[in-house]
């Protein structure tokens, strides 16, 4: 079968692959575009296996909603580059929008969905892997489901927040929202602060006074040191924090004030928890050389 122009320009669309290397395709498979497009996959995974141990620690933060439904998912890659390149942006959004119309609930079953050209999530990265030359990783994602107020919020594409409020209005849930990404506090309440956490604060705050405040009777001593904690257990919760939108009242009052309550949130930033390798090329350059 000859390999048309038209053929090549059909498969590149389809697959995001180059010129040549559709056209080589198609001349190994005879010109049949439907085993052409599974060559190019299977080529794609054999090239995202040898990236596959590069740290990817860049990325973005995707984000899909509907009514009563959001997800969030990162999605790595190895430099900031390749963060803003428009393939790596659009796989990003791609793979937010599978996440929330598979219902997936966790990384695994959302790399196995299946997009609207019939590859799945999986082979999808492969492909984008080829044409931005670094390795991509679909590393987490988090999904709320309710009948309460549901917000999504992203900041700059690196720190994305979901946060479900009960009562209130859309309006303070993305506000709430906005607090989370600025301020990422560890827990929701006080009573989700886990003890060994505060018997360690008593401890360090004990440890800090002077011999003459540790001589006062065991009551003051006591309320000494639970105040002390008390403005860390407010640090540390988001209840507990001035409200970023208006300093002046508390995360808790502006929320007692709007009669809502939140049920929980979850906020994603890229790269957190990846050990990054800093590259002295400089250094690298200079051992070649010989001069160090």
């Amino acid at each position: 079968m000859e390999i048309t122009a038209s053929l090549v320009k059909e498969l590149r669309e389809r697959s995001g692959a180059g010129m040549m290397e559709c056209k080589k395709a198609l001349a190994e498979n005879g010109g049949d575009i439907e085993a052409a497009m599974e060559h190019l996959r299977k080529t794609g995974l054999a090239k995202a296996d040898k990236k596959a141990g590069r740290v990817a620690a860049e990325g973005r933060i995707g984000v899909a909603q509907s009514a009563g439904s959001a997800v969030l998912v990162e999605v790595n890659c190895e430099t900031d580059f390749v963060a803003k390149d428009e393939n790596f942006l659009k796989f990003v959004d791609t793979v937010s929008q599978a996440a929330l119309a598979s219902g997936a609930a966790d990384i695994e079953a959302l790399k196995a969905a299946k997009l609207a050209d019939g590859a799945t999530v999986e082979e999808t990265r492969a492909a984008v892997i080829a044409k931005v030359g670094e390795n991509v990783q679909v590393r987490r994602m988090a999904r709320f489901e309710s009948s309460d107020n549901v917000a999504a919020y992203i900041h700059g594409g690196r720190i994305g927040v979901l946060v479900e409020v009960k009562g209130g209005d859309a309006e303070l849930a993305r506000g709430i929202a906005m607090h989370v990404a600025a301020m990422n506090p560890p827990y929701n309440k006080a009573a989700d602060v886990p003890a060994d956490f505060l018997a360690k604060e008593k401890e360090i705050e004990l440890a800090k006074m002077s011999d003459k405040d540790r001589a006062k009777p065991a009551e003051i001593l006591e309320k000494i040191i639970s105040g002390k904690v008390n403005r860390i257990i407010n640090e540390v919760t988001l209840y507990g924090q001035p409200y970023v939108l208006n300093t002046d009242q508390t995360v808790e009052a502006a929320l007692k004030a709007a009669g809502a309550d939140v049920v929980r949130f979850e906020r994603l930033a890229v790269g957190e928890g990846i050990e990054k390798v800093v590259e002295d090329y400089a250094a690298e350059v200079m051992k070649a050389a010989g001069l160090a």
